[in-house]
């Protein structure tokens, strides 16, 4: 033994950490006086160097242990898998509950020597058939495996999902067959996004379920309802009915259960929050003398503000998207809302680039990836390009290559609406909106994509009506969003 390393002291049990004597000995774990020391001893058993742990988690190292494994003496023979653990006590305490019976080893100095550690010992890593990585269920265990990964051929190395934080938190908590389970139970390593039929085979099992309803009967009947991680494109010309419909189904929501994020640009919050209390109401509080009273007003403010919040981006003239996704971040993990409307998407795109398409491509990527990590529902506006022929205001059709950004637009969407009305036909005429099904993604399309639904406007209570139906909200109970 090298003259700078401590005397080893002896092998005890120690009973705070759930250690027996017996596995303290086997690794010449020894205690001295009030250190705890590592011994780490070369291919022939002789002490090379030590790592002292003190009171108060104090470490210090004798000798150099960069490059090495603890353990590594114990192990001769290559077999079936070898089990790498962070630290000593947690290779101990691995070793301890299989019975001394699997190769066990630990890194020297943590998760930060993993790599390092690793590749200094692949020749003799590589004569086992599997490579066990059972760190820390933490971030710089989880980086730990992600910088080894890369060092073994594909199929070798397996990762252990502990029930508690690290094996030795397992011990001392009683957790035995539990760790042991989650040993043999260590699954090959596959980079993210690479799933098999047993990863997904509880989700197949879930019997599919009617979706979040949508203000119009038929619509709902006809897509299924709505769902969370989902993106709605509604595409329109200028007058057409875009706002109304879209402040309809947000007074449904909020009706229903709420709450609702609304980013909506192209008027004041104030305005907003007329149109959805006289859509609860059934009044017309936006148009001047259509028969409401400033008490059915203030009635109308104290049952929305009581009710699900709504809660409003007042702009201030500035639509800048990486402040309206973060926003919309916020109010999902601080406010638990999960749906939200946008209107509009161009008016994003318009202040990110000189390339409107460049901007819609990117905005859309990101918000097809935002409505998967919050998981919640999404609709957005897009004004839509002149059309060749008829234009829009004048009932010509929409198509989804109108919407301006189709390509990206239609790609992430999991439906596309068009609204369409001839606003220079007759009287009876122009009160009628189509809304036309443009795109639903399976298994929905069969039943929706290229339906219509003829909406007539309703003066008295300024809500759309199904042409065919009666009440445009039929009593229920609220929705559990």
């Amino acid at each position: 033994m090298a003259s700078d390393l401590l005397n080893l002291g002896s092998a005890r049990a120690i009973p705070a950490r759930g250690l027996t004597e017996e596995t303290c000995a086997k690794w010449t774990y020894t205690i001295n006086g009030d250190k705890q020391i590592a011994n780490y001893r070369d291919e022939t058993g002789r002490v090379v160097a030590q790592k002292v742990r003190q009171k108060g988690k104090e470490f210090s190292v004798r000798g150099n242990i960069t490059g090495q494994l603890y353990g590594k003496h114990l192990w001769r023979d290559a077999g079936r898998r070898v089990i790498i653990t962070e630290g000593e006590i947690d290779a101990l305490s691995v070793s301890q509950v299989l019975d001394h019976k699997w190769p066990v080893v630990s890194l020297p100095n943590g998760a930060q020597s993993a790599r390092k550690a690793l590749a200094a010992n692949l020749e003799w890593l590589n004569r086992f058939d599997n490579v066990v990585l059972c760190f820390d269920q933490d971030d710089a265990g989880r980086k730990a495996v992600e910088d080894c990964t890369s060092l073994f051929p594909p199929g070798k190395l397996k990762i252990c999902h502990l029930p508690l934080k690290d094996p030795n938190e397992c011990l001392q908590q009683g957790k035995v067959a539990e760790l042991v389970q989650a040993l043999w139970d260590a699954r090959e390593f596959r980079p993210d996004g690479i799933v098999t039929v047993a990863d997904v085979r509880e989700a197949v099992l879930t019997p599919p379920e009617q979706g979040l309803p949508w203000v119009l009967p038929s619509l709902n009947e006809a897509t299924y309802g709505r769902h969370y991680g989902e993106l709605v494109a509604v595409g329109a010309g200028t007058g057409v009915g875009k706002t109304t419909f879209l402040a309809q189904q947000i007074a449904h929501d909020l009706e229903r259960g709420g709450p609702v994020g609304a980013f909506l640009f192209e008027q004041a919050p104030s305005e907003t929050v007329t149109l959805i209390a006289g859509m609860q109401a059934r009044r017309t509080y936006n148009i001047p003398g259509s028969g409401w009273t400033h008490q059915e007003l203030v009635a109308s403010l104290d049952h929305l503000e009581k009710g699900p919040t709504l809660y409003l981006y007042d702009h201030f003239g500035a639509c800048d998207w990486a402040v309206v996704r973060e926003r919309i971040r916020y109010l999902a993990h601080a406010h638990g809302v999960r749906l939200f409307y946008v209107d509009h998407l161009t008016a994003l795109a318009a202040m990110q680039a000189d390339d409107e398409r460049v901007a819609l491509e990117k905005i859309m990527a990101e918000l097809g990836s935002l409505v998967k990590e919050l998981n919640v529902w999404l609709l957005f506006v897009s004004h839509l390009a002149t059309p060749e022929g008829k234009s829009h205001e004048e009932g010509g059709r929409v198509t989804i290559r109108h919407f301006k950004g189709s390509r990206s637009i239609g790609f992430w969407s999991h439906f596309m609406f068009g609204l369409e009305r001839n606003q220079q036909a007759d009287e009876e005429t122009r009160g009628i909106t189509e809304l036309r099904v443009l795109k639903a993604r399976p298994p929905r399309a069969c039943r929706s994509t290229g339906r219509t639904f003829p909406l007539r406007y309703d003066h008295s209570t300024g809500l759309l009506v199904e042409a065919y139906a009666d009440d445009l909200f039929p009593p229920s109970q609220p929705d559990d969003f």
